[in-house]
């Protein structure tokens, strides 16, 4: 779904464990790591698109995950001229994406990434929180730093120590879901 502005509508998943990890995922055959996301169909709503790209994505369903917060405002960015499909019509220009959190409470063998017919990723790995925006391809890396520090408070619970290292000013906060 391309919005009039040339933006496709995307849910980006953070997986996070006991240990307040980040689930990162390498990109099928390439040496790219980014966290899952995808886009929103033309019938759904961004809850239907979550769970349905956690399970194409990652294998996982709703039973295993707890929904903890979700980002209150679409973060957008740019592809780089190189990346935009001319041909395509409507003509994408970037994604904007609502990011959810969410506790993984089932085991780590749930997560499979093959259980759809469009493979995404082959590899797979718990990170340190921050650690994201250092491996995200470049254009993404501001909407990542953004999207971490909204939702830092909620994992971290605004503890005192919530490790928060990046350059930009916090612009906003997570919508806590549970």
């Amino acid at each position: 779904m391309i919005d009039s502005d040339g933006y496709r509508a995307n849910v980006g998943i953070v997986i996070t464990n006991e240990k307040r990890q980040i689930l990162l995922a390498k990109r099928f055959k390439q040496d790219a790591w980014q966290l899952p996301q995808g886009g929103i169909d033309t019938d759904e709503t961004e809850l239907d698109a979550l769970y349905r790209e956690l399970e194409e994505e990652v294998g996982l369903n709703p039973d295993h995950v707890t929904l903890l917060a979700k980002t209150p405002k679409w973060l957008r960015y740019d592809l780089p001229v190189e990346h935009i499909r001319r041909r395509q019509k409507p003509i994408c220009i970037g994604q904007k994406q609502v990011w959810f959190l969410l506790k993984l409470k089932s085991g780590d063998d749930n997560i499979t990434l093959d259980s759809h017919h469009d493979i995404e990723f082959d590899d797979w790995k718990w990170v340190d929180y921050w650690k994201p925006v250092d491996e995200v391809i470049d254009f993404k890396r501001a909407v990542y730093e953004d999207m971490l520090k909204a939702l830092a408070p909620i994992l971290f619970e605004n503890e005192h120590s919530i490790p928060i290292k990046l350059s930009r000013p916090l612009q906003f906060t997570a919508i806590k879901l549970y």
